[in-house]
């Protein structure tokens, strides 16, 4: 592997899924903010 920046002899040791990787961030993502929405409504409700 003398020339590291010839594409044709990358291997590539972890395939992703592109589309996995995405659904799975806009779950989080989701849910995180669910989250936060949730307990900023727990204490607006405490605080009135």
């Amino acid at each position: 592997m003398e020339n590291v920046r010839d594409p044709r002899e990358h291997l590539n040791e972890e395939p992703r899924h592109d589309f996995n990787d995405v659904a799975m961030g806009a779950v989080g993502m989701g849910g995180f903010m669910f989250v936060v929405f949730a307990i900023a409504v727990i204490i607006k409700f405490v605080i009135s």
